[in-house]
């Protein structure tokens, strides 16, 4: 019998499915939910998850339900792996046992388009206690920690012993978790980098270069900075793991899904085309609409952040968006 609390992670994604296998190998007693029945059989039947995380064997250990009830019952801790946007609308079906629930750790990176909330956020509008909520924010490419290549993130949250707890329960001999009291950072850097990412292959795309690349990653965490000043983060908390660490996982790699659809558009496909040849969301797609929204409400500046969205969602031509960049009036870099 495992001294382990039992944990469920609710979605099924590749980021889900590689944190479940994480702990079930750990000797965790984990479920997952997932939405679609041909995951859970696929778990359950053959150890894999061929729809989101293919040819990462997954072991008995790890058991899958696509009953969400069940998933509550079984489980201490819960692991919120549903993209933010879909987030509220899972949830509130089980909100009763949300609540009972001792720990919940949430791994969703967005900004919901309706409220401009966090995951964090919702998780306390639907009624979990703010000392209960730990995010866990960082470079993390799901595959390569399915593969157990070694990897470090950050464990945030307002409570020192929960955010100790996810700490102590996530971590293996390749899989690092440092903790944090910046959940705001955390959330904010895991969010935005996204929308920065989407910029840079778009950049990429048009065959822009690499100084411009680096360009966008420098003055993307600047911007990314300013909204979390505003906000009430530490702005050194944005050169750690979930700021700098994972926008430059994400800006530069493949692997990276925001960075994939800012390649496509640079080269001239359309959003709606490249989005239904994915089996995941993108999240930067919908967190650039919140964050250029977040960002006039607190009157902060992120024109990056702004050519994106005029790319993605108002037909704005690409290389015109980067020359209206590089146009902009002349500022201190600390600006």
């Amino acid at each position: 019998m495992s001294d382990q609390p039992p944990v469920s992670v609710i979605g099924a994604g590749a980021w889900g499915t590689a944190l479940a296998r994480l702990l079930a190998r750990q000797g965790v007693p984990t479920l997952i939910w997932a939405r679609e029945p041909e995951v859970v059989e696929d778990i359950r039947t053959l150890h894999e998850n061929r729809m989101f995380l293919a040819g990462i064997d997954l072991g008995p250990e790890l058991d899958a339900t696509g009953d969400l009830d069940a998933a509550f019952d079984h489980a201490d801790v819960v692991v919120n792996a549903v993209p933010t946007q879909h987030m509220r609308s899972i949830l509130e079906r089980a909100v009763d046992a949300l609540r009972r629930c001792e720990l919940v750790v949430t791994v969703a990176k967005g900004i919901e388009l309706e409220t401009l909330m966090m995951p964090s956020d919702i998780l306390e509008e639907l009624g979990v206690p703010p000392d209960r909520i730990v995010a866990l924010s960082g470079p993390s490419f799901a595959a390569e920690v399915a593969a157990d290549l070694p990897t470090a993130v950050v464990a945030a949250g307002p409570a020192s012993e929960p955010v100790r707890r996810t700490r102590d329960l996530f971590s293996t001999a390749t899989f690092r978790v440092y903790s944090s009291d910046d959940i705001v950072s955390a959330e904010l850097g895991g969010a935005l980098k996204n929308v920065i990412a989407i910029a840079v292959g778009i950049s990429d795309g048009l065959g822009f270069g690499r100084n411009a690349r680096a360009a966008l990653i420098a003055r993307g965490l600047a911007e990314i900075t300013r909204l979390g000043v505003a906000r009430g983060s530490e702005p050194m908390t944005f050169a750690g793991l979930s700021g700098m660490g994972d926008l430059v996982l994400t800006s530069t790699d493949d692997m990276s899904r925001n960075r994939r659809v800012g390649l496509a558009i640079g080269q001239g496909r359309k959003l709606a085309e490249v989005q239904a040849e994915m089996h995941e969301v993108s999240e930067g797609v919908y967190t650039a609409l919140s964050a250029r929204q977040l960002a006039a409400e607190v009157d902060v500046e992120m024109p990056i952040t702004a050519q994106v969205c005029a790319v993605l969602h108002e037909g704005k031509d690409p290389r015109q968006a980067f020359l209206d960049l590089t146009s902009r009036h002349l500022r201190d870099e600390r600006g």
